[in-house]
């Protein structure tokens, strides 16, 4: 399915997941909707372990970057600018 959001074209695809009868009976009294609050729970979750990831990789990447001077980055920074 393909949904206008502004004038973005924004493909979906379908999740499902099953809940006890319970939950389903109380949610309907209560008239709760699903799809924002599970939208919002997953686009949560994706976030939250995408920075985990990137502090995976900060720390495997911290030792090298220790061995980089100040002065070091400075003077390669001044070289790539004078290179232009």
């Amino acid at each position: 399915m393909v949904i206008l959001d502004g004038e973005t074209l924004v493909q979906s695809a379908t999740v499902s997941t099953k809940i006890p009868k319970q939950l389903r009976e109380k949610m309907n009294r209560l008239k709760i909707k699903p799809s924002k609050i599970l939208r919002k729970a997953l686009e949560d979750e994706v976030k939250k372990r995408e920075i985990e990831e990137l502090k995976k990789e900060i720390a495997n990447l911290n030792p090298a970057l220790e061995k980089i001077t100040m002065n070091a980055a400075v003077k390669s920074i001044r070289e790539d600018r004078d290179s232009r």
